[in-house]
């Protein structure tokens, strides 16, 4: 029914998570990073931002990781993964879901961008420091929306924590600090409780052993 276009250690692991907690069948392209692959015009004929994930539907295709694992929710969650449409419950996890694509996960992508991501010529060293500033300074705003609560839209695992995993697992492999020197503790623990689930984990090797194959 599906085929997700991405690539091993990117935002396409948000999607084949989202797939494998809700247990649908899905089929995996690798659209090769390194080799250019995502520049090519049948690529561009797919995702014309030449950028990954991509999930196509019977319907059509789509882009934008929480649009994409919002969908699949809403779609076959069968009342889990994602609270009621038109509920305060619902609001929250909007809410969550663009404060973390615009807010938290944002100074990691120009951590990023500006050490490999984009050309040589165009990387900024102090926009590194200046992207670690960020973080620094939007992590507390997390820990606090966070609280107490076993997910971030309180006790059901929702597609909001999808996305709050994966940039949590971003960071550190981008070894940031996700306690502030042990000021944080509420995120560290959150991070360990949701990547540390299965569907996580089938996740990332189905993607390592699409590569190996490729």
């Amino acid at each position: 029914m599906y085929t997700l276009y991405g690539y091993p250690k990117t935002r396409s692991v948000r999607i084949a998570w989202a797939l494998e907690e809700i247990g649908l069948p899905y089929d995996y392209k690798v659209i090769d990073l390194k080799a250019g692959e995502h520049l090519s015009d049948e690529y561009k004929a797919i995702s014309p931002a030449a950028k990954i994930p991509v999930l196509t539907t019977p319907e059509g295709t789509l882009s934008e990781s929480a649009a994409i694992v919002t969908f699949l929710a809403e779609r076959h969650g069968m009342h889990e993964f994602i609270p009621e449409a038109g509920s305060f419950d619902r609001a929250k996890y909007e809410e969550m879901m663009l404060f973390l694509t615009s807010e938290l996960e944002q100074p990691i992508w120009n951590l990023a961008k500006h050490t490999f991501a984009l050309p040589k010529e165009q990387r900024l060293e102090q926009m590194r420091d200046v992207a670690v500033w960020e973080f620094k300074r939007v992590l507390p705003v997390f820990s606090s929306m966070l609280g107490g609560k076993e997910f971030v839209c309180g006790s059901m695992f929702t597609m909001a924590d999808v996305i709050a995993g994966h940039i949590l697992a971003w960071a550190k492999g981008s070894k940031l600090d996700l306690t502030l020197d042990g000021k944080l503790e509420n995120i560290s623990v959150y991070a360990q409780r949701v990547l540390s689930r299965e569907a996580y984990e089938r996740a990332w090797r189905k993607e390592m052993a699409q590569i190996a194959e490729n």
